[in-house]
């Protein structure tokens, strides 16, 4: 797939030249090295030194006059504005800048946006503030931090301390291949002013040259606000060398030394020191900590302490040795894993997640149904939400299940509405905390389209589709309510599975969008082998209720299947029933149903409508799966699946009563039907194999696959 063009800017003041480069631009120089995106990257900053340019080919200089009527940053950004406005970009990444972010919003650039955070955002124009940062989080596609403290800082006073657009990716460094030859030296790179500690630094290392006249040391870095005077015939300045100098400066020093005083963003030259094999000394200030899990750390910042951690490891030969190659080996932040983590969050960005799914990614995927906790879980063994989910996480998938109408009535107070609300913040929440990949909606239809709005805003590569089992066929029942149900979010969904075949249903316009999915069966639900049993006491089973979620009989009502009934008891005054759910005789949930059906020979599946293609109550699998020989009414076109060695099938009536009569008689035949049933629906309809299909369909994989029902 082609790659999206990306344009970085700088901050206006970090250069994005070899001998002066700032922290943004050692960043975009070291991970574009391996980058997927490096061909189409776009760096803009402003140098005058247009010769020392780290990446002519890959730079874009912003030059602007002498405004006297906005600040220089703000000329700057409009610039930059006019340079992109002819080039298709699909990202803009701003290190640093908060503000700028802001002012690009104001100007409506539409393009996709990242923010980069080198510094504490607490002390940075655009981020100070709770609603400057609220906007941030709302309007930026992700926002990266160069450590776990600056992350931090990001989310105090918030009313959560993370969000799945804030990534920490640490600044990071190739390791070298070999540990290079120390030579005795002591260094000290960076700021020359209190902040970094250098005039702790400086009293220490005179006095410690005084003592060990065969060490040297050596200091990069200058600053023109501070004045100090440290000298010893020892002690050399190297003032600001490039970055290339500096890692080459590390490979040669025994000793690195970064005793700062102020809360370090993150600290790069421990970092760098460390994977050069330096033996580093750092306080434990800010982000300093999480640079290297290899140095020795000043706690109480003073001379005796700094003074005794430096010669203990010029006089302890081997410690010094080992924190040396211990640092080399282990080197924590791997410049190719990191960017592989940037790339990422590209690929994410411009919708390439799905490719990442063919490398076996696993996804965090959040569920909303309907599982019952407030029926006591007496309806799980017929859930199709429970088989799915058992079938994502034995694919090795993370599931969050919500059980939305538990929810609503265990959250309303008044009316029904206060617990709606309830679900809408939950499902809002939980999408922001966990971060899933994909939403799946199981006959849930009480969440607000407003809600999708706001989660399409936090997560814009979120996928969303939809399960329904109910008939959605014009003869079925409540067919109006139910098309209604399915379509409420036809605009926010990726894709839709239903147990009617699509090609029936003249009231979806889009037949693309929707597929047909079979009932699931799953081995710890359908854990049953009817034809195991030598003893059965009754010939056919058969079961119904007026609404699962209810229970029991409503009085004075009748089921579309009742006359079919009527006539099948009448029509066989030979054959011994188990029927439920008719004539007052209570349905039967769980366990129950299990002892029943163990005590049948054969069982009927007889939906209220039995004429619409493919569709099946999802009493198919609890008959089936479990091991009973089961009477299928051929106008349902399962045959397509099912041959006659594996379900019966029956024409009308008549055509079920004699088989009923042969089938009870001949146990061998029966039995080995129902084993063959059993086999083939394990084999073709299980929970894994329809939670896989789910996966492929709604993101585009492995299309050339066929299944037993799409052939």
């Amino acid at each position: 797939m082609k790659k999206e063009k990306i344009a970085v800017l700088l901050p206006f003041k970090d250069h994005f030249t070899k001998s002066n480069a700032g922290s943004a631009s050692i960043w975009i120089k070291d991970f574009n090295k391996r980058s997927s995106y490096k061909k189409n990257i776009k760096v803009y900053g402003n140098t005058d030194n247009l010769e020392d340019i780290i990446d002519k080919k890959k730079y874009t200089n912003i030059n602007f006059g002498n405004y006297t009527f906005k600040s220089k940053n703000i000329a700057y950004v409009d610039k930059f504005i006019r340079l992109i406005k002819n080039i298709k970009f699909g990202l803009i990444e701003i290190h640093n800048r908060p503000s700028y972010i802001h002012y690009l919003l104001k100007k409506n650039i539409s393009i996709n946006l990242v923010l980069i955070f080198h510094n504490n955002p607490l002390a940075l124009g655009g981020s100070k503030t709770v609603t400057e940062r609220k906007e941030l989080l709302d309007k930026c596609k992700k926002l990266i931090f160069v450590s776990n403290w600056v992350m931090e800082k990001f989310f105090e006073g918030l009313d959560r301390k993370s969000d799945s657009k804030c990534i920490v990716i640490y600044p990071s460094i190739d390791p070298i291949k070999k540990f290079p030859n120390k030579k005795k030296i002591i260094s000290f790179v960076g700021k020359l002013n209190k902040s970094k500690g250098f005039h702790l630094f400086g009293n220490v290392i005179v006095k410690i040259l005084n003592k060990y006249k065969n060490w040297k040391g050596i200091i990069v870095g200058d600053e023109p606000r501070e004045k100090y005077n440290f000298k010893h015939k020892n002690l050399k300045y190297m003032g600001w060398i490039s970055h290339e100098k500096t890692l080459d400066l590390y490979a040669q020093t025994s000793i690195s030394v970064a005793p700062s005083f102020w809360e370090e963003p993150f600290g790069r030259t421990s970092m760098e020191a460390a994977s050069r094999g330096c033996a580093t000394i750092i306080s434990k200030k800010g982000g300093l900590v999480e640079t290297t899990p290899h140095a020795l750390y000043i706690s109480n910042l003073n001379a005796k302490n700094l003074y005794s951690k430096i010669e203990n490891l010029i006089k302890d030969n081997k410690s010094r040795l080992k924190l040396q190659k211990d640092s080399y080996k282990k080197v924590f932040h791997n410049l190719s894993i990191n960017t592989k983590k940037i790339d990422s969050y590209r690929d994410e960005i411009f919708k390439e997640f799905k490719f990442s799914i063919l490398k076996k990614t696993k996804l965090k995927i959040l569920h909303i149904s309907n599982f019952g906790n407030r029926l006591f879980n007496r309806l799980y063994f017929i859930s199709i939400a429970k088989k799915i989910s058992n079938g994502l996480i034995r694919l090795g998938h993370d599931v969050v299940n919500i059980s939305d109408r538990d929810t609503i009535r265990f959250n309303r107070a008044v009316s029904a509405k206060t617990g709606i609300n309830y679900l809408n913040k939950l499902f809002i929440e939980t999408v922001k905390n966990y971060s899933p990949n994909l939403i799946i909606l199981g006959h849930s239809d009480n969440l607000y389209l407003e809600t999708f709005e706001q989660i399409k805003k936090h997560k814009k590569d979120l996928k969303v589709i939809q399960w329904f089992e109910d008939n959605l066929h014009p003869n079925g029942p409540d067919p109006l309510l139910n098309q209604e149900r399915l379509l409420k979010y036809d605009s926010v969904t990726d894709h839709n599975f239903i147990t009617t075949h699509p090609s029936v249903l003249n009231f979806i316009k889009n037949k693309d969008k929707y597929s047909y999915m079979p009932i699931p069966v799953d081995k710890n639900v359908e854990r049953l082998n009817v034809y195991e049993n030598t003893t059965p006491i009754y010939d056919l089973f058969f079961t119904m209720s007026h609404g699962v979620n209810r229970g029991i009989l409503k009085e004075d009502k009748t089921d579309e299947r009742y006359p079919f009934v009527e006539k099948l008891l009448q029509k066989n005054p030979n054959i011994i029933f188990d029927i439920y759910g008719y004539k007052n005789r209570q349905p039967i949930w769980s366990e129950d149903f299990y002892r029943s059906i163990n005590k049948a020979k054969m069982g009927l599946n007889l939906s209220r409508t039995n004429s619409v293609k493919y569709y099946s109550s999802n009493r198919i699998s609890s008959l089936i799966g479990n091991g009973l020989m089961t009477f299928i009414d051929i106008k349902t076109q399962l045959d397509d699946f099912f041959d006659n060695d594996e379900v019966v099938f029956y024409k009308n009536i008549e055509d079920l009563s004699r088989k009923l009569s042969y089938y009870k008689r001949n146990n061998s035949l029966r039995i080995k039907i129902a084993k063959n049933g059993q086999k083939k629906y394990y084999k073709y309809f299980n929970s894994q194999i329809i939670s896989k299909y789910l996966i492929e369909k709604t993101f585009d994989i492995n299309l050339n696959q066929k299944y037993l029902w799409n052939k």
